[in-house]
């Protein structure tokens, strides 16, 4: 196996872990079409904070015939791979249709490079029938191979959970699958070498690319059924998570917990699914559904807040708001799809002033994606505080430090405060 020179595309939270893995017993190249991005990595510096930082360096250092790592912008560098790996985002559009721009781009690429016997990787989150059906037609047009041929191709979900130091890459079990028999097996023993948990072949990559859908559609669907939970509660009078507490005393009841859903894959995959869906003449139902409520329940948060402001007695109009995080999980830089921007936006419909301070993201980043200038300290006093992240930092706060008196309301998304010292949670 050591005769395989592996090319990594795209290095955010999924290419760069699987570079710095499979650099340990390959030759690796790590393409990106960030400049700015290979430039930092050379430096072993890792914005995502998902690299050891160390094993960064030394791979960077030692490079052999057998492994090591490099870095490159540059398309040349990696016409002397025989195995690429597509790790690049698959977001979706305004309209919550797939965006597949990033994924196409970059089979347009390997395609000018493609060689007999090479394969290619796809880890990339799509819709059953994506890398045969898109991306593979992409490959022989400007390769002028011949599929199954000439080059072949393989799918492995990535199972990446960005800001986890437990369950990371090595330690997931990780789906596998080629174009042929023969393939899948070298695909399924290459990922063998790096991933300690094991690995699961499926027998064909629909099969690999709709477990991986299905995986996050069915968290994203558990999940509305208690955001809609709390929705109802709101209205009881009663707390979801002593409700929640109390139902889960059962053995078999899950303890799904309300919150908003966000990220690149638990709010992004079941768009993907329910797309092909309906190009194949069906309407899901309970998908679609349960991703409408999950949506909204930042305009519920907001909603929520100014009606307790207005039970306390302050004037909405110009009022001063802090939103604490906007990264879409905790301890995490990632603010890929954030819906915690639906809690920002509804606060300044209703005529607020909105400060947001997260110590984890970056605030280029959340300038450019989001037109928000975050703070870089808390140094007033606000008349509503919204914990939308529950970083550590923020579980150690004093909220008298920053609240203007007991007048202001603190609401909990996260359900992680003391809740004597706030006004509601979900």
């Amino acid at each position: 196996m050591n005769k395989y020179k592996i090319g990594i595309i795209g290095l955010g939270y999924v290419g760069l872990p699987l570079a710095v893995e499979f650099a340990k017993k390959f030759q690796v190249l790590g393409f990106d079409i960030n400049s700015v991005r290979i430039e930092e990595l050379n430096r072993a510096e890792d914005r995502t904070k998902e690299a050891d930082v160390k094993l960064l360096e030394t791979l960077l250092r030692s490079s052999s015939s057998l492994s090591g790592l490099t870095f490159s912008s540059s398309v040349d560098d990696l016409k002397d791979c025989n195995i690429y790996i597509v790790t690049v985002p698959t977001p979706i559009d305004q309209y919550k249709a797939p965006d597949l721009r990033p994924l196409l781009a970059a089979s347009k690429m390997l395609g000018s490079i493609l060689k007999k016997g090479d394969i290619v990787i796809y880890e990339s989150t799509v819709y059953p029938g994506c890398t045969e059906e898109d991306c593979v037609p992409i490959l022989e047009k400007h390769s002028s191979l011949k599929f199954n041929e000439d080059f072949y191709c393989g799918y492995s979900p990535e199972r990446i959970n960005p800001g986890d130091k437990v369950n990371t890459l090595t330690k997931i079990k990780k789906v596998t699958s080629g174009s042929t028999p023969e393939i899948a097996e070298i695909v399924d023993q290459l990922y063998s070498s790096i991933i300690i948990a094991g690995t699961h072949k499926a027998p064909s990559i629909k099969v690999a690319e709709a477990s991986k859908a299905i995986e996050n559609a069915q968290r994203d669907v558990n999940i509305s059924f208690v955001n809609e939970l709390a929705l109802i509660f709101d209205r009881i009078g009663i707390d979801t998570n002593d409700v929640i507490e109390a139902a889960g005393t059962k053995w078999n009841f899950l303890k799904y917990k309300p919150g908003l859903v966000g990220g690149h894959c638990i709010g992004v995959d079941p768009y993907y699914l329910a797309h092909k869906a309906e190009s194949l003449g069906y309407h899901p139902q309970v998908i679609l559904s349960g991703r409408r409520v999950n949506d909204n329940m930042g305009m519920f948060v907001a909603s929520k807040v100014i009606k307790l402001m207005i039970h306390k007695g302050h004037k909405i109009q110009g009022a001063k708001a802090l939103i604490l995080g906007v990264t879409f999980k905790e301890d995490c830089p990632d603010i890929r799809n954030s819906r915690v921007i639906d809690i920002y936006k509804e606060l300044r419909q209703f005529g607020l002033n909105v400060d947001v301070y997260d110590p984890h993201a970056n605030n280029h980043e959340v300038a450019e994606e989001y037109g928000i200038q975050l703070v870089d300290n808390i140094d007033l006093q606000y008349d509503c505080i919204v914990l939308a992240v529950s970083h550590k930092e923020f579980l150690a706060l004093d909220f008298k430090n920053f609240s203007n008196g007991h007048n202001t309301v603190i609401f909990d998304t996260k359900a992680c405060l003391d809740r004597s010292i706030i006004d509601a949670r979900l």
